[in-house]
């Protein structure tokens, strides 16, 4: 059961090509590690956070408001 779920929750996540400098690079490398994560956890997590801060990612409660607000309006 565990190895589906990964499967899963692998496949819900877009992936794409990033050209960043080596030296921006090296240096999220040792955060993450610091911080034991990977590279891409990291960049995923610093991402996230910024998005937040700016008001840019809808927290969970909003956005499950969103589709009860949605689903009430006339057609």
């Amino acid at each position: 059961m565990r190895v589906q779920f990964i499967k899963n929750s692998m496949a819900t996540k877009k992936s794409f090509v990033l050209r960043i400098d080596p030296e921006v690079s090296n240096a999220l490398e040792r955060w993450a590690t610091d911080e034991f994560r990977s590279m891409n956890g990291q960049i995923e997590f610093l991402l996230s956070q910024a998005l937040k801060k700016a008001g840019r990612l809808p927290t969970k409660k909003n956005s499950i408001d969103n589709q009860k607000d949605t689903e009430n309006e006339p057609v």
